[in-house]
């Protein structure tokens, strides 16, 4: 209770001082507001922001791995990759233009490059109807009722599987992980940090996923609420 109440009061402290950067897990990550969507600020001001996504990425990765990873959001996961296994061993999608000088700048902000795909990593190439969310954490190729669509740009994930090589996929993709995961070879991959999203799709579905990954060779290693890491 005492430790709750002092990241409350720890909290409104951040946001009374107008933060334009925090450190969050000693990663550098801009709070301006004129940058960074209000929810996706709150969290990092709460330091609460995919803590998560986090630490299953710091127990499953290693330095000779090579990470594809879907829905970059600001950037903060991809440059927890990049710590572990070099800048230039993860490919990033995302597909709001918006997040794309929020990403460039937070991994400048600790010495990195971005190297990142300004598209939908999708089942097709091509273009496809995204639905973004002003607040950014609902952006989806799921229709969520929560903004516009919109048609992007999209790479087929089997194409960039192929090409790219990963062993290690990093997803979070609001729901649109249900189909990505069939659409690709994963005989090369030996490791999923993946965001499921039950509120969206539904628990049967999930379910029926990770029994579609477990005949693919994949366990669940480690579970953190929403998030899996999943390994052969």
């Amino acid at each position: 209770m005492l430790a709750k109440f002092g990241r409350r009061i720890a909290y409104k402290i951040r946001r009374k001082l107008g933060l334009k950067a925090i450190v969050l897990n000693g990663i550098k990550l801009t709070t301006d507001p004129q940058e960074v969507p209000l929810g996706v600020r709150k969290q990092l001001l709460q330091k609460q922001y995919e803590d998560q996504e986090f630490v299953l990425v710091r127990e499953a990765l290693s330095p000779d791995d090579k990470v594809l990873e879907a829905g970059a959001g600001i950037g903060f996961i991809g440059i927890a990759c990049a710590r572990i296994c070099g800048q230039d061993s993860i490919l990033s999608y995302e597909p709001n233009p918006a997040m794309k000088p929020v990403i460039e700048k937070n991994y400048a902000l600790n010495g990195m490059q971005a190297n990142l795909r300004s598209k939908v990593l999708s089942t097709t190439t091509g273009e496809v109807e995204f639905f973004f969310s002003e607040g950014v954490l609902s952006s989806s190729l799921v229709d969520r009722k929560h903004g516009g669509a919109t048609r992007v740009q999209s790479d087929a994930i089997a194409d960039v599987v192929e090409a790219y090589g990963p062993t290690a996929l990093v997803i979070d993709v609001e729901g649109a992980e249900i189909d990505l995961l069939r659409g690709c070879d994963l005989g090369g991959i030996g490791k999923i940090i993946i965001e499921m999203h039950p509120h969206i799709v539904g628990e049967d579905k999930i379910e029926d996923l990770l029994a579609y990954l477990a005949g693919k060779g994949f366990s669940v290693r480690n579970r953190l609420g929403k998030s899996y890491y999943l390994a052969k």
